[in-house]
């Protein structure tokens, strides 16, 4: 990773923060106040998992000296069933324990079910709204918000109140410019765009014309043509692509 330097030599900065180019192109800045409050964050929760565990351990002892721990609950609770026998017959426990067992389930089915509901309707105001609303994809995809879901829909999760975006290795799609947080939906879904290996399909053609056209096209010479802004724009790529063509000749920016 690199910082990213004008033709002077000088570092350049976006919003205050200094730009970075990866090893793949991406240029990302970095926001160092995040990352340290992100480091602190997590020391804080080693903290926590560390007295959990200490906890745990403590808890542990208390079976030391016992070779069977789980014939030793098994024991507790045959005294239990004894200790009630005044209130209840000792051969109708069970079938009590049964009736109360079967009432609760019934009522832990309906929570489950109605829960399922609420999860379904908000998987669909956050996964369905985020597509609908995504500016990436109304700016760089050559395809509706409901079809880009379709495709990629499956990848984002709701845990706790954030969207959270999984690979296809099954990990979670961090941010480049917020290291150690997660990245937002925008961000997630172009890095699950650039590993799709069928992406040149879905994206807009830099040098289409029509309404999203901004004086692309063909040059003298046959040379494709870009301003610097849609060079920018182009996803990283694209960006290197067409850096490799100006570099042989094929391409050209105008300004």
């Amino acid at each position: 990773m690199k910082l990213k330097l004008d033709d002077k030599g000088n570092v350049v900065v976006q919003d205050g923060k200094p730009v970075f180019v990866h090893d793949d192109g991406k240029e990302v800045a970095f926001d160092a106040v995040s990352t340290v409050a992100t480091i602190s964050r997590l020391n804080a929760e080693a903290k926590q998992h560390r007295e959990r565990a200490e906890a745990a351990e403590k808890s542990l002892k208390s079976f030391d000296g016992i070779a069977d721990p789980v014939a030793a609950l098994k024991a507790l609770e045959t005294v239990s069933n004894l200790d009630h026998k005044k209130l209840i017959d000792a051969g109708e426990v069970e079938k009590v324990k049964g009736e109360i067992t079967k009432a609760f389930q019934a009522q832990l089915d309906e929570a489950n079910g109605k829960s399922k509901t609420l999860e379904q309707a908000l998987y669909g105001e956050k996964v369905g709204g985020a597509f609908a609303r995504s500016k990436m994809i109304a700016e760089k995809l050559a395809i509706p918000a409901d079809m880009v879901q379709a495709r990629f829909g499956q990848a984002f999760k709701i845990e706790g109140d954030k969207t959270v975006a999984y690979d296809a290795s099954g990990n979670k799609i961090f941010s480049r410019a917020r290291p150690g947080e997660l990245a937002d939906f925008d961000e997630a879904l172009e890095t699950l765009i650039e590993q799709y290996p069928y992406k040149e399909h879905i994206l807009k053609s830099s040098g289409a014309s029509g309404g999203g056209a901004q004086g692309s096209g063909t040059g003298g010479g046959g040379k494709q043509t870009r301003t610097r802004q849609q060079f920018e724009q182009m996803m990283p790529g694209e960006r290197a692509s067409f850096a490799k063509d100006m570099k042989e000749g094929r391409a050209l920016i105008t300004d």
